[in-house]
C-alpha cells in the first residue's frame, strides 16, 4: 500500500476507535481519565499528520557541508590530547 493508503486506514481506525470510546466516556463524565482520553485521541491524529509531513519533506543536514564528516575538531576533536 502507499502511505496515503497506510494513513488513511489509520484514520479510518482512530475514528472508528473514537467511536467506541464515546458510549464508555458517557458512565464517567467529564473526568480526567475521560479527558485524557480523548486528549490521546487527539494527540494521535497530530501525530499521523506530522508524520506525513515528515515523510513529504525531510530538511537537509544544516551542518553537512561545514563539517563534512560530522566532527568539527572542535574542544574534543579527533587528534586532541589532554595536557
Amino acid at each position: 500500500m502507499s502511505l496515503e493508503q497506510d494513513v488513511e486506514t489509520a484514520r479510518q481506525a482512530l475514528e472508528a476507535f473514537e467511536r467506541a470510546c464515546a458510549p464508555i466516556t458517557r458512565h464517567f463524565g467529564d473526568t480526567v481519565d475521560v479527558r485524557r482520553l480523548r486528549g490521546d485521541i487527539a494527540r494521535v491524529s497530530d501525530d499521523l499528520t506530522l508524520l506525513c509531513g515528515a515523510r513529504a519533506y525531510v530538511p537537509p543536514e544544516p551542518f553537512a557541508g561545514v563539517y563534512g564528516d560530522g566532527d568539527d575538531d572542535g574542544w574534543g576533536g579527533a587528534g586532541r590530547t589532554g595536557r
